[in-house]
């Protein structure tokens, strides 16, 4: 009787019976998990700690290798080389699985960065940086590959948290970290640090390829593989435009010359391709989805030109160390920090287009700080809070944006809308740096440059501020949607 009672409540589910109490999830390091997960992570914080640390000891190489002029460059050269892996990773994935793209991506990254510590002038640093950006952009595109095909759907949140979080780290004390190596010994150590963990990483990524290659080995339909070639050979385009805009802005004079005409065919370029590739209507402002986009590129061309220039103007011409110069940019991480968790607050839910406006302002506001700072010669502590504002404004913003793309877009169209708001966070990075970079370059003399950065600076503040109005436009549908996208 009691054999019995016991079979029928196993039957019916009884929660007190141990046996049917189900076994707890496997964590993100799980033993199945564990090489993967510690080499994504690892992936990511190298990548990171060589976004944040360069900006620091690139004052320093510049000067050695006599291209202070050419400055903006050594930026953007990179972020053009990261948009053509972006684009070219979908499709080798699509065709090949992620391995092989992962596996020359990272050794793309880490020969790049070899490249750049053994630089002895500009061009070939140049070069250097052009290989690390398109190894960068395979890898984080090709990650998110092998994250959806090796952990099941109920770990990929933990995951891409861990992913976030390595973020964090590098942009905390990467600057800094920099600024002693660079202080200390030489800028080149800065590039070499991070050539061993890459291949360490790779090593490991590799020894789980069997792991990674028997999952998600589907075909895909032939007409989704067109659709990307498509998309992989606009990109291409965008990318190549890009790069003469940057070849006809880094020297410029102020005469027509070829590296004019070079600028205004990458204009051209990227007007008449760039379209293909984002929502209809994003050039012109139409709201909804097209300004998410736009907003997105306005914030980062506004935010990355002007903090390129941070660390030349302190070291140039205030005569700050490169390591105060890294401590400054850290601090402006922790603003950026501080206003991703503030966005997370449920009291914004259905507001967030005034984070978005918010934002725009603060980077605005920021950059307008650093005017007058540069303008009457203010102690450069007072850079401090100037960061701050800029960080807090991309920490709003940013972060923001992001939420709402994916309570405007469809389910189905999560991964193209996610396309194109990449696109524009790199290609607006690679526009702000190219208008900062052809102020510096016409304005540039040997005497003292405090009227350009005050001429960038403007210039720039005035694209954040167009983040204002664009942030107005990007109004979620329903607070009950909102919630659900976070």
């Amino acid at each position: 009787m009691s054999t019995t009672g016991d079979a029928e409540r196993k039957t019916a589910g009884d929660p007190v019976t141990p046996a049917t109490v189900p076994d707890p999830p496997p964590g993100v390091f799980a033993p199945a998990y564990r090489l993967i997960s510690v080499a994504v992570i690892a992936m990511v914080t190298i990548v990171a700690f060589e976004f944040m640390a360069i900006a620091t000891a690139m004052p320093t190489a510049a000067e050695e290798l006599g291209a202070v002029r050419s400055y903006g460059l050594a930026f953007s050269v990179m972020l053009t080389g990261q948009l053509l892996g972006i684009v070219l990773a979908g499709v080798w994935s699509d065709r090949s699985g992620p391995m092989p793209g992962l596996v020359a991506g990272q050794l793309l990254f880490a020969g790049g960065a070899a490249i750049c510590g053994l630089a002895g002038s500009f061009p070939v640093l140049l070069v250097g940086r052009s290989v690390t950006g398109l190894g960068a952009g395979l890898v984080v595109v090709v990650l998110y590959v092998v994250i959806g095909r090796v952990y099941p759907a109920g770990l990929r949140p933990t995951v891409f948290a861990w992913v976030s979080a390595a973020w964090v780290l590098p942009a905390l004390i990467g600057a800094p970290l920099s600024g002693w190596l660079t202080t200390a010994f030489t800028w080149r150590l800065v590039f070499w640090v991070v050539v061993p963990p890459a291949l360490m990483t790779l090593a490991m990524i590799v020894s789980q390829r069997r792991a990674i290659s028997r999952t998600g080995d589907t075909e895909s339909d032939p007409s989704e593989r067109a659709s990307h070639r498509r998309t992989a050979g606009a990109g291409v385009l965008v990318a190549l435009s890009a790069g003469l805009l940057q070849l006809g802005t880094y020297d410029q004079v102020r005469v027509f010359s070829w590296e004019t005409g070079a600028a205004v065919l990458g204009v051209v370029g990227l007007l008449v391709v760039t379209p293909r590739l984002l929502p209809p209507g994003t050039l012109r402002m139409a709201a909804g989805l097209p300004s998410v986009i736009l907003s997105r590129f306005f914030l980062n061309a506004a935010f990355n030109g002007t903090i390129t220039y941070v660390p030349l103007m302190l070291t140039q011409e205030r005569g700050a160390s490169v390591s105060l110069a890294g401590i400054l940019l850290a601090v402006g991480s922790l603003g950026w920090s501080t206003g991703s968790w503030i966005q997370g607050r449920p009291r914004f839910t259905g507001r967030r287009w005034v984070l978005v406006s918010a934002g725009g302002a603060l980077v605005a506001t920021g950059a307008m700080v650093m005017v007058l700072l540069t303008a009457f010669g203010l102690s450069v502590w007072f850079f401090a809070p100037a960061m701050v504002f800029a960080g807090l404004g991309m920490g709003l913003g940013s972060t923001s944006l992001s939420v709402i793309l994916l309570d405007l877009a469809p389910v189905s169209e999560h991964s193209s809308a996610s396309a194109s708001l990449q696109l524009s966070d790199v290609l607006g990075s690679v526009i702000g740096i190219a208008v900062a970079s052809a102020l510096f370059a016409t304005l540039h003399t040997a005497g003292g440059d405090r009227h350009t950065y005050i001429a960038i600076w403007s210039v720039l503040a005035g694209v954040a501020a167009l983040v204002v109005v664009s942030g107005r436009r990007c109004r979620a549908p329903s607070a009950d949607q909102d919630v659900a996208a976070r």
